[in-house]
């Protein structure tokens, strides 16, 4: 009896807390200008990177628990940045030198410190396959940076930056006998692919290259030999054979997705509404997301985040699909999901700024990414190769 009455009061209560925190996209995402969240989002993280101290310390927490989310926090805000500035020309200036702050110093640790220095340490337990060693995770994330910002304006030196590091990921491309490069010894990771090669996009819009037929190659690889045949979405890792390690998962999907849109609209469009159908769940007004559909379970790691039993909701998962809802202007979808986030993340705003105390320094730039995206990507879907 009493379980029968906690069933009655939760579908009294969560129907009650739906209305109280609910939310609309536009509060969320906005197709032009910026949301409020955006702008709130935007505010606390332009902050750090201009109050050292500040910084310091939330970087220092997050490499205690993973070096890569110092390193993906550059990359989230450095592409939303980029998206704002096309968003507000009139604010291009201060974005520009936030983005180039974070490019510099970011390039410079990494010639500094090496290209371990934002890997998980296990990244040194085995031999690269191939050599020297080059991880895909890093050139890929720089190059878009760079890529992203040259969209928002030119800069000679960065024209050099993305030249090298597209010229060097396409020629590893070319030598791998299954067309997939190395984050991490023997561990290929679809997002670092797909990441790289916007980056190569890009740079044939820019500087009038052409990588078309490399891209396509890979696409036709990646539908034949890297699709789970159960889901039929994309696996998230694999070795430097093609052999997969991982099947689906949320916490990589979202992007991939959002990714493929200047690669292969049409296959993008495929991935998120599979994704969307297997992993996206909405209860009484509260959306979320899996990591994993019902046809492959794998284990939790850093990325999913903690798994929530009989829901099996993911954290990495359901924040990642706010990229996946905003890409697609899945309305309905993101405005449950910003319920979500406003009831459970635990939002602080204070002087017109915004963090979320149930996420981290990486986790709130990928919502301002999802909160901002769209004007690089259209910008290179209306240019001609």
């Amino acid at each position: 009896m009493g379980m029968v009455a906690l069933i009655i009061a939760g579908c009294i209560w969560l129907p009650c807390l739906h209305f109280v925190f609910h939310r609309s996209a536009t509060d969320f995402y906005q197709v032009q200008g910026l949301s409020p969240q955006a702008r709130q989002l935007a505010a606390r993280h332009l902050d750090l990177w201009t109050e050292p101290r500040s910084r310091e310390r939330e970087l220092q927490k997050m490499r205690a628990s993973n070096a890569e989310w110092d390193f993906m926090g550059r990359s989230f805000l450095v592409w939303s940045l980029a998206n704002m500035g096309l968003r507000e020309p009139g604010s291009s200036k201060a974005y520009l030198e936030t983005i180039d702050q974070i490019v510099d110093e970011t390039v410079r640790l990494e010639k500094q410190e090496g290209m371990y220095f934002f890997l998980m340490p296990y990244a040194k337990a085995r031999h690269y396959v191939a050599q020297p060693a080059h991880s895909l995770f890093l050139d890929g994330e720089i190059a878009l940076m760079a890529a992203s910002r040259r969209m928002l304006e030119e800069r000679a030196d960065y024209k050099q930056l993305l030249t090298e590091r597209v010229n060097a990921i396409a020629e590893r491309l070319r030598k791998s006998p299954q067309l997939v490069l190395e984050s991490y010894p023997d561990e290929c990771w679809m997002f670092d692919h797909v990441v790289a090669l916007d980056a190569i996009r890009l740079a044939d819009i820019l500087d009038g290259t052409d990588h078309s037929a490399l891209i396509g190659q890979w696409l036709a690889m990646a539908k034949k030999k890297l699709v789970h045949e159960e889901s039929g979405l994309l696996i998230s890792s694999f070795t430097t054979e093609g052999t997969p390690l991982d099947g689906p998962e949320g916490s990589t999907l979202w992007m991939v997705a959002h990714c493929l849109q200047i690669l292969d609209a049409d296959f993008a469009r495929d991935q998120y509404e599979r994704a969307r159908r297997q992993l996206g769940r909405t209860t009484l007004g509260f959306s979320y997301a899996q990591e994993w559909p019902a046809s492959w379970t794998g284990p939790a790691d850093i990325d999913s985040g903690p798994i929530i039993p009989v829901f099996n909701i993911s954290a990495g998962s359901s924040g990642m699909a706010f990229i996946g809802a905003s890409a697609f202007n899945d309305e309905k979808f993101l405005s449950s999901l910003a319920t979500t986030l406003n009831f459970a993340a635990f939002p602080i705003r204070k002087g017109g700024r915004l963090k979320y105390c149930g996420s981290n320094q990486v986790g709130d730039a990928a919502l301002l990414y999802a909160a901002t995206l769209g004007p690089v990507w259209q910008k290179a879907t209306n240019s001609k190769l």
